[in-house]
């Protein structure tokens, strides 16, 4: 080789050592988002199945469901901490025993919420828990809340009087409040972890979790006895819909960014409802319809501000770093 062609051969190296290097984070990007796709669908599949049971009393609903979470996430947590698996799980300390007894009372509200509303009730009125959240942050954190969250929380504030409405003076009315419940007991779980402003493995948190729903269902359960059918998709709800749904977005948040997952997760309010309106007709009133629509675009319209206000950022930074 002459001495004039090695410079051009050794820039070709360096640009395809470039474009390997930067297709290692866009690749693992790429699957963090299937991750969260999978993780989203795994969530909206909770409706679905309470609906195939049998059994309608959430208490025992609560009991089996949790018991397969703590069984699905203990052998995973087996499997990736070997003997140590008891300090992972301790390390999580006095914030994950919170957080997780919040986790626990979301799973009690929610399952308490099908029982009385419609699965698009449920999922819809579930969809603002990032609108709540960013008020309780406000009143207990003193945090910033952006303008066009403000807004975005006044539209959908909106849609759930529309919701709301066609519930007054039904037994859907106890549904409803519940699924609120559940945004509630979803905002105590991020209040405490960013008072303590510590991160915590989720997997873990969510194990505690299951625990605590184990006893509060054991103690409310009138009756534990189920057929092999229920059984199965008990099993199926907690292995699938919690435990394979957490292990997912726990994975997929180590190369997300959480405005980024808030947008994918926004599948679980969409899709939970569609499941079983195509495959169960259970078909949602038209005050119902009109309601998610409101609130589920005010939670879309402020999820995509954020995560585009995320990717300007992070262009900003990177400009800056390069002019450095």
């Amino acid at each position: 080789m002459s001495a004039k062609d090695r410079p051009e051969r050794e820039h070709r190296s360096a640009e395809r050592e470039g474009t390997s290097k930067s297709a290692g984070p866009q690749a693992a990007h790429r699957r963090a988002q299937v991750m969260m796709v999978g993780a989203a669908l795994c969530w909206s599949s909770g409706g679905f199945f309470v609906r195939q049971l049998s059994i309608h009393d959430p208490w025992q609903i609560l009991f089996w469901r949790a018991l397969f979470v703590v069984l699905f996430l203990c052998g995973l947590l087996f499997a990736i901490h070997g003997r140590a698996m008891p300090r992972a799980v301790l390390a999580v300390g006095r914030p994950g025993l919170l957080s997780g007894s919040f986790s626990a009372l979301a799973s009690v509200c929610f399952l308490g919420s099908l029982a009385y509303t419609t699965v698009t009730n449920t999922y819809v009125l579930m969809s603002v828990s990032p609108f709540v959240a960013a008020i309780g942050a406000r009143i207990l954190l003193r945090e910033h809340v952006p303008r066009i969250t403000w807004i975005a929380m006044s539209v959908a504030a909106a849609g759930i009087y529309v919701l709301f409405s066609g519930s007054l003076g039904t037994r859907s009315m106890l549904g409803d409040l519940l699924a609120l419940g559940v945004c509630c007991a979803f905002t105590g779980q991020i209040i405490t972890l960013r008072k303590v402003g510590v991160a915590i493995d989720m997997l873990p948190q969510v194990m505690i979790a299951g625990l605590i729903a184990v006893g509060i269902g054991f103690v409310m359960a009138p009756q534990f006895a189920v057929n092999g059918r229920d059984l199965a998709i008990l099993a199926t709800m907690g292995c699938v819909q919690i435990g394979i749904g957490s292990s997912l977005s726990t994975r997929a948040s180590r190369h997300l960014p959480a405005a980024e997952m808030g947008l994918i997760g926004l599948l679980e309010p969409i899709l939970g409802p569609l499941w079983v309106w195509v495959f169960l007709a259970e078909r949602p009133g038209a005050s119902a319809l009109q309601g998610a629509a409101i609130v589920l675009l005010a939670v879309a319209a402020n999820q995509v501000w954020r995560y585009h206000s995320l990717t300007r950022a992070e262009a900003a930074l990177t400009i800056k770093r390069a002019g450095q």
